[in-house]
Order: C-alpha cells, then structure tokens, then sequence
C-alpha cells in the first residue's frame, strides 16, 4: 500500500468505482464467481493503493459492506430493537461509551454517544433473541464500545452501522466478546508465539523484564488497534484487516513493536513506551505485518487465522 498523490488517489477512486459498478451489476446477476472476482480485486486494490477516501468519501463505507457481505439491512428490525429501550447490561453499556475515544474531537462530532448506546443496546437485544444452540450468545462486554466506534464514523446511518457491526461480531471475531474474552486472550499468547518466531531478541528483552503481551498489548488486542490514535489511521489499518481477516491484527500490534524496537531495546524499563503506543501509522505497519506472514511456521499461522472465531474443546 504507498502513500498517493492527487492524481494517483483520484484515478485509484476510479478503479475502486469500476470494480463496485461491476460488483453491483454481477450481484444482480447472482454469479457468485464473478462476484468473487469483484472481491478479490477490491482486496488487492486495499492493499497496493489502500482507500482513497479524501477522494470519494462514500468510498469506505460501500467496500466495506461488501467485505462484511452485509447486503441488506432492515430499518423495522433495527427500530423495533431501539423500541425496546434499555437492554439489561444499559448501565455496563454507559460506563464505557462516554470514554470512547474521548480523546478524537473528529469522532466526537459525528458520533454522539447516545448513538452508540443505542446502537449497543440493539445488538444486546437481537442476542436476546437469538439463544440457540446454533449461535454463540453475546451480550455487552467490555471493548464492544471502541468496535462499534469506527463503524458508527464510517456509516452513512446508524442503520448500516448497527448490521454491519452485528456481522464483524457475530462472524469475524465472536471469541473476542465471549464474556471471558477467549479470542483475545487467544491472541495475545500467539502474539508472544510469533514474537518469539520473528524476533527472539526483542521477545527475549521484553521477557526479561516480565513483559508478556497481556500486559502491554491487551488494548491493542481487544480494540483492533482501536485504542491508538489517530482514527484516519485506524480505518486505514481496518481497511486492510476487514480485507484480509482480524487474526492479522495480532501481526499489526507486533509491527508497531517493530517499529519502536530500537526505543525498546535500549530501555530499562520498556513497559514505559508500551504503555501508550506511538500514534498509529497504518502504511508501515501493513507493510510490516504482510512480511511477518512469510516468517510463521504454517501450522502457527492456521491457529492465527481460526484464533478469533473457531470454538475449539477444552
């Protein structure tokens, strides 16, 4: 993914178009290869030149449902949940959202935190409905707050919003939100796994000091990198993940570590840099993460990829 010009962002918003043109059309005509095509090339896209929203706002949000494959969204539905009022855990739902990414005044513009409320609220109330040995259950846990956040920037409504964070949820990482966190812990023991892989020195350094990633990199893991500004950033490093698939999130954290190891290595003390991130910069750490693929045994890389969603017997 490199950086673009005007020019280059301009004709890149070109080809993202000619590829949701022929996505439209080739759903209508319901060939599910063409239509997988369409999706093959967005990706690519993503990764060589990355969105060019700054170009075509309406650009993210339309590739997005498609990677999410979030094709039709129920205003009844979705109302009829609002029209339920406070779901059961609404006083666990408050105690967060009005934190959420306090600190982003773009966020706080268009995102009101009744808005998240409500939204939280729903998805609390659809999983009520839906308690069956098919589905995981799922209520509010914490870090639900900061991922319902990019969505509600990024949607054109809070309609598109609530559907498309109810399907990231419930299919791209439903072990993440399990009351015990599971996929999260998951994650953070293969983020010391795969440390360790690609680079035993810097793991080695960070051990020495007691430093597992629970410690440093649970925000990260939890929120998607989330919880590290600036939000232009994330959604650009959400690009690649909603492409690509969240286990790569686990790379994208040992990336930013990366990119501050000559800071961590000198330290005496590194969980002082751990314990707020450097501001996100989400070209390197994409191109970072991709290499780091390469380096994994694959058998690793298997249980990086099903780590989010695959329920596996204890």
């Amino acid at each position: 993914m490199a950086p673009t010009t005007n020019s280059a962002a301009t004709a890149t918003a070109h080809s993202f178009t000619k590829i949701l043109n022929q996505y439209k059309s080739s759903s209508k005509a319901r060939s599910s290869n063409d239509v997988e095509e369409s999706v093959k090339k967005l990706r690519r896209l993503i990764l060589v030149d990355g969105i060019p929203s700054s170009v075509d706002p309406t650009l993210r949000p339309r590739i997005w449902k498609i990677l999410l494959r979030v094709h039709n969204v129920s205003a009844d539905l979705f109302l009829a949940y609002v029209g339920r009022g406070p779901c059961e855990v609404r006083e666990k739902i408050r105690n967060d959202t009005f934190r959420t990414l306090a600190t982003d005044r773009g966020f706080k513009e268009r995102v009101r935190e009744d808005m998240l409320v409500r939204l939280l609220d729903a998805f609390v109330w659809r999983n009520h409905d839906r308690q069956d040995s098919d589905h995981l259950g799922f209520t509010y846990v914490q870090g639900m707050n900061v991922l319902a956040a990019p969505f509600l920037y990024t949607m054109p409504s809070e309609l598109e919003a609530f559907f498309c964070f109810a399907k990231f949820i419930e299919e791209s990482c439903p072990l993440y939100v399990q009351p015990t966190l599971e996929g999260v812990h998951r994650g953070l023991k293969l983020l010391d796994r795969c440390l360790k892989i690609v680079d035993p020195e810097l793991y080695g350094h960070l051990r020495a000091k007691n430093l597992a990633a629970e410690i440093y990199a649970f925000p990260s893991v939890l929120t998607l990198c989330a919880c590290t500004p600036p939000l232009d950033q994330v959604l650009q490093l959400w690009d690649f993940l909603l492409a690509f698939g969240v286990h790569l999130n686990v790379l994208c954290v040992i990336a930013q570590l990366l990119l501050m190891r000559d800071k961590l290595m000198q330290s005496s003390s590194p969980m002082r840099l751990l314990r707020s991130f450097p501001p996100l910069d989400a070209l390197p750490v994409i191109g970072i993460a991709v290499t780091l693929v390469r380096d994994l045994p694959m058998d690793l890389y298997d249980e990086l990829v099903r780590h989010p969603y695959a329920v596996e017997d204890h």
